[in-house]
């Protein structure tokens, strides 16, 4: 297997995919793959209950809130919340801090009077503006922001406070790496491909009082209520990945629980940005205060050199280290099913590439 630093989908844990291997014709003596059976049937409601239980646990879910297994990925979130949500007042804060969270802003756009509450766009994104630099309206429906920005490596290192407003928040990218106050937020929700589980999943935690007050034009399949009521199976629901979910958070808990797997990630993070930082070639494209756990953004002086390494880092076994086309550069995604030992390896990488250069 090849070190591999792709921002999404991403690596999943070794353990899970060999235990999915195993079951993959007959899941636990059904005679079945879990891709075969009937999401009804008693075999996958178990699967789909206990998976569910097991998010509830590990990240500490009170009971006022419920848990979706939802499709369209995050970015079906980008029209969702707004058609949910924005009736109350018709209005919504949004911090436009990276390229989703822009994208979400500009959906929103869509549905109501939206207000930029905090922007990070006049340095580009490499930066978390402060509280006291957020513009917040104390009528807005809800506040939204991105934990953490794929594409420029950035990361909020704190949770906004907003009053009675709600908070939502796309975790999509650092869900489960470090502990969160479920209670502090409306609605936390997440693409599963960086640290859940395979493209296809959406899970959605969403405290239920939000739920039932959508537009009178919002799609049956984008109504929160709807999926409640239905307990995310409206229609057939991402049985693959959900079952693939509950591995990974099988594998979650031997790696301590979400408060473990926060000293894991960190102590990668500063591993690579250590390395990154006493080199001779390399920048970091995010300020230090700001920098992901997750998304770790450098480049060298030249577009040259930043190919040649891309190039001689495959051969050598580290894939998908390309930036986003935006930025370009470099990238390495160190999701929580990245081992210790590949970041290792990377820095050493790292280090004979600057010395040779």
């Amino acid at each position: 297997r090849v070190s591999n630093f792709s921002a999404g989908p991403s690596m999943l844990p070794l353990s899970a995919l060999e235990r999915a291997g195993s079951e993959i014709t007959n899941y636990r003596g059904s005679g079945m793959s879990v891709m075969e059976m009937s999401h009804r049937s008693k075999v996958f409601i178990q699967i789909f209950e206990e998976t569910q239980a097991k998010l509830r646990r590990l990240m500490k879910v009170p009971d006022n809130y419920k848990i979706l297994f939802l499709q369209t990925g995050a970015t079906g979130q980008f029209s969702m919340i707004p058609l949910n949500l924005i009736g109350k007042t018709g209005r919504a804060d949004y911090a436009v801090t990276g390229n989703f969270s822009n994208l979400a802003y500009k959906e929103a756009q869509k549905y109501g009077q939206i207000s930029l509450a905090a922007s990070s766009e006049d340095r580009n994104h490499t930066y978390i503006p402060s509280q006291d630099q957020l513009k917040l309206d104390p009528e807005a429906s809800y506040f939204y922001y991105c934990a953490n920005n794929t594409v420029y490596g950035t990361e909020w290192q704190y949770v906004p406070e907003t009053g009675s407003v709600p908070l939502v928040c796309d975790m999509s990218s650092d869900i489960l790496s470090r502990p969160v106050d479920v209670s502090k937020f409306g609605i936390i929700y997440a693409g599963a491909q960086k640290n859940m589980a395979p493209a296809g999943l959406t899970v959605v935690i969403i405290r239920e009082d939000l739920a039932g007050h959508e537009l009178p034009y919002t799609p049956v399949m984008m109504s929160y209520k709807a999926m409640i009521d239905k307990d995310s199976m409206y229609n057939t629901p991402p049985c693959w990945c959900i079952y693939m979910l509950g591995l990974t958070l099988d594998w979650l808990d031997e790696q301590g629980g979400i408060e473990g797997m926060e000293q894991i990630k960190h102590g990668k993070a500063q591993m690579l940005y250590d390395c990154i930082d006493s080199s001779k070639l390399f920048t970091c494209a995010a300020e230090k205060p700001f920098r992901s756990d997750m998304n770790v953004t450098f480049r060298s002086a030249s577009e040259e050199l930043d190919a040649k390494f891309v190039k001689e880092a495959a051969e050598a076994g580290f894939v998908n280290l390309k930036g986003h086309r935006k930025v370009g550069g470099m990238r390495a995604s160190i999701y929580n099913a990245v081992p210790v030992e590949g970041v290792e390896k990377l820095c050493d990488f790292i280090r004979a590439f600057d010395k040779a250069n």
